[in-house]
């Protein structure tokens, strides 16, 4: 099972609509709103890492309002 965390920036005020849209699609199984330099952080997990790649750049990366996108793949050996 491949994991990844995604920190995401939003436009302003547009965080509880963006966690809507993120909880609605498959794959991501947390979503948090976050204090500090991001706004939201999911979790990610998928079957291979290629899927997993995918549901990152054309599902999450393409909601309207998200300014930018910071992941972090998890390291299967050390899960």
């Amino acid at each position: 099972m491949a994991t990844a965390y995604v920190l995401i920036n939003c436009e302003l005020g547009s965080e509880e609509d963006i966690i809507k849209q993120l909880k609605a699609l498959d794959g991501v199984n947390e979503v948090h709103g976050t204090f500090g330099a991001y706004d939201v952080l999911a979790k990610i997990e998928s079957p291979t890492v290629e899927s997993l790649r995918e549901t990152i750049t054309w599902k999450i990366r393409k909601i309207d309002k998200i300014r930018s996108t910071l992941t972090l793949m998890g390291i299967e050996e050390q899960m």
